[in-house]
This record gives C-alpha cells, structure tokens and sequence, in this order.
C-alpha cells in the first residue's frame, strides 16, 4: 500500500502536542518538563506549540478517558491551523483509543504525527488510514531531557520533518544512552557512552523495501482492529526494539517465532533493530535470534542489522512508515532512500 506523505514543517508553523497513551505532561510534578520541550520547539525550530484541549489534564483523568484523548486527536487533525501533531510521552495505554477514532478524520487531514514506544498502536491506525507518519520523538523524551537536546535527535527531527529531499544515510551516533529518562528531577543527567556503531548479525549484499514496525508489542495486536496482515510486510524493512524486559534473549526468540508461524518472516526483506541497555552485549540475543531466523525457518539470507540509534535510546533518529529504506550488510550502512515529507 502506497502511504500518503504529509506537508513539511516550516518555521512558523503550528504544532500539536496530545497525551495519547500517558497523562504525565499534565502532572504538576512534570509540567516543568514540558514546558522545557515547548520552549525548545519554539526557540529552535521557530514552531508554535499548543497543547490539545485534554492532553493537560493529568493522569488519572486521562487513564479513565480514552474518548477525551480521542477527541484531542481529532481535534488536532482536523483543526486547519495545526500542521503537525506530536506526542507527549510513551504508556501502555493507547490501544483504548482506537475505537474511538474516526479514520475519515485523519484521511481528510493529512499532516505529521510523531511519536515512539506504545504511540506505534496510533502510527499503525494511521497507516491503515493511509497516512505515513514518524516513529521517533515524543516531547518529554528525547526533546525536553533535562541536560539538553542531544545533536544527533536534534539533527534528525529538522532534516526528517522540515526538508522534503531523500532522508539519505543515517550514520550511527557518535555516543548514546538506554538511561531511563527522569521526568521528576530537572537536574537529572543521563550518562552517555561512546557508540560502536552498526553490527550484521547475518546476511549478505543489500536488501531494499518500505519501513514497517515499531515494538515488539505487535505481536498484541493480533484479533484488533488493527492487527497487521502478511500484505503488510511484503517486500518490507522490519524496524523492531522494545524495553529490556520485552526483548530480552527469550523475549526476541518469542518475537521473531511470532513472525514465522504467521508467515510474516518469509515476506520481509530485512530487518533493523534498535539499541539495547549498555551493560548488554547482545550475544544471547544474536543467538537466539539466528537460530529462529536461520535456524528453525531457514531465512538465514535475510539481512539483520543491530545497534541502530531509534526507539527508547538516545539519541535516536526518526522512521517514516511506508518509505523506502536500505540495509548494505557490507558496508554496515542503513540508509532511508526517500524523503518523508513533501
């Protein structure tokens, strides 16, 4: 299915900012956090920002209004002065919303929705509406971290989002993080550490296809309204990462079982995965998943690439659902072949 690519951003323009899965933004404990990420989209961007009418509301009320949160969605899509739609922060809680969405709403609308971690249920229905958007930042992660905007986020939500020419390589950061983000302490400061870049976990030569994935929580998704099909990953780049507990070596091999036995795995053309914790070394997570791959469904052509820079690390860049995009396993390299904005 050929998704529809939203406008580009320019300076000046409005954006959104909604609670989709978590009310935390509005909590009086971490409403200092937003407001640095507010700052820093307007001061360095040139941006509006406004806050949907519901997204402020705090956690308990959001928890138990999922249509409040629905109607904030809607409301930024189909309201004309807002161009771009990002989320506040992660959860495990959008599922909710979905039944309460108008698909009309975000066809007749399209414009920018960004967001990563549980926001991947909302990209999902919006993919289904037809409509591209951008696995990567929310505001309070990696935007409004306390110790600043790290370059590389920084670099790739302009290039990403602004500029409607081919996104082009995406070279590994030069250093990075898995420190859980503290939304209470604004003198918090996560250590980074050097980056060692990309590494091929098995296949040869250069595998090419559309973006597709999110976390491993697809696999929950099945029997809902927005479950994927084997169409969905036809000719695909799988992108996948999670949080240690979820893609844990056991947790990977269960992922990657899940892909095979619904007949998925054979239909995609490679794989990228996002960084893990720092003290993680990945050779059990390699095993394990060359031996589901290769081993148990014979798929040991297909290119798997580890230690890219998106999802719950940081810094991290951004996927645009439906593009083209290429792992090269000689040269280590990933690359986004097209733009996704127009």
């Amino acid at each position: 299915m050929k998704l529809l690519k939203p406008k580009h951003l320019s300076a000046g323009d409005t954006i959104a900012t909604v609670s989709v899965s978590h009310g935390w933004a509005g909590e009086p404990n971490m409403t200092w956090k937003y407001e640095l990420g507010k700052k820093r989209l307007e001061e360095k961007f040139n941006l509006k920002v406004q806050a949907a009418p519901n997204s402020m509301r705090g956690f308990e009320y959001l928890k138990n209004n999922p249509q409040a949160r629905a109607e904030d969605i809607m409301w930024a899509f189909e309201n004309k002065n807002i161009n771009a739609i990002i989320a506040n922060v992660g959860g495990n809680d959008s599922i909710k919303v979905i039944p309460f969405i108008d698909l009309a709403v975000i066809k007749n609308n399209p414009k920018i929705f960004i967001g990563y971690s549980d926001i991947m249920n909302f990209h999902i229905l919006c993919y289904k509406a037809g409509l591209s958007t951008f696995y990567g930042h929310n505001l309070l992660s990696p935007i409004a971290e306390a110790q600043g905007f790290h370059p590389y986020s920084e670099k790739w939500f302009r290039k990403t989002l602004f500029d409607p020419s081919p996104i082009g390589a995406i070279e590994p950061s030069a250093d990075w993080t898995f420190e859980e983000a503290n939304h209470y302490d604004e003198n918090f400061k996560r250590i980074y550490y050097p980056n060692i870049g990309y590494e091929v976990l098995q296949g040869k030569g250069i595998a090419r296809g559309k973006l597709i994935g999110g976390h491993t929580g697809i696999m929950e998704l099945e029997k809902t309204p927005i479950a994927l099909s084997g169409d969905d990953f036809e000719n695909s780049i799988l992108f996948i990462e999670d949080i240690p507990e979820f893609f844990s070596p056991d947790g990977a091999a269960k992922f990657f079982k899940w892909l095979g036995k619904n007949g998925f795995l054979h239909r995609i053309n490679g794989i990228i995965i996002g960084k893990l914790k720092e003290d993680n070394n990945f050779n059990e997570h390699r095993r394990a998943i060359k031996n589901i791959i290769g081993g148990d469904f014979g798929m040991e052509h297909i290119p798997v690439m580890y230690g890219l820079n998106f999802g719950h690390s940081s810094p991290i860049f951004i996927l645009p659902y439906g593009a083209k995009a290429e792992i090269n396993c000689e040269e280590k390299s990933f690359a986004i072949l097209e733009s996704g904005v127009i």
